[in-house]
């Protein structure tokens, strides 16, 4: 479907489309219901420039959804790196939290269906990034008191595109995995889903 579609449009499909016998709404953060995918993005090339490589930010689009000290080790392969993994992480969302994540917008038609399900099914948030992060940006969105649980990078101990982030949350809010739909932005997240056993929207072709 078109990426055009104003605003209540797309909310109107996304509403008809996530109709069901559901328990539970599971919903990825960047760049499903934050618009924040080009902060992050920003706030990677700025830690590799500091690392003294320059890196083409593709490869965030590409993996979307991985736990990012796993896209750092990525990063390090492709770019032959030698820097430690986790070290650029730490770095990377230090940058973000310091100088992008107030830049932070809402993808409004997402939240509002988010905000319009609240109280009829159970609502979750299973991310790749950290809980210092997504907290922040879940509150610089205005719907923390509604996100009943929480699932962020090394919470499990395996993260997208492996099943586990949905399956601990799903376990943690006491719904059957089938019953469970994930909204998602990337193919990482997707993967996730489907190896869990559960059905998923991309918000990004709504």
């Amino acid at each position: 479907m078109s990426s055009i579609l104003p605003h209540p449009d797309k909310q109107a499909i996304l509403t008809r489309l996530s109709e069901g016998d559901y328990g539970a709404f599971l919903y990825d953060c960047d760049g499903t219901l934050a618009d924040n995918m080009g902060a992050h993005k920003a706030s990677y090339c700025a830690a590799a420039t500091s690392l003294g490589f320059e890196l083409d930010d593709a490869i965030i689009d590409e993996l979307a959804g991985w736990p990012i000290t796993q896209v750092a080790e990525e990063i390090r392969k492709r770019y032959n790196g030698n820097f430690d993994p986790a070290a650029f992480a730490q770095l990377k969302n230090k940058l973000y939290e310091s100088n992008y994540i107030n830049e932070t917008k809402p993808i409004e038609f997402v939240v509002e269906h988010l905000k319009a399900h609240v109280g009829k099914v159970r609502i979750a948030v299973v991310s790749g990034g950290s809980r210092a992060s997504v907290s922040k940006t879940l509150q610089l969105l205005g719907i923390s008191k509604h996100i009943e649980v929480l699932v962020c990078a090394g919470e499990t101990l395996r993260g997208k595109p492996y099943p586990d982030p949905f399956l601990y949350a799903a376990e943690q809010l006491g719904v059957d995995p089938a019953k469970c739909l994930v909204f998602e932005d990337g193919n990482p997240g997707v993967q996730a889903a489907e190896a869990a056993g559960m059905r998923w929207l991309r918000i990004d072709h709504a």
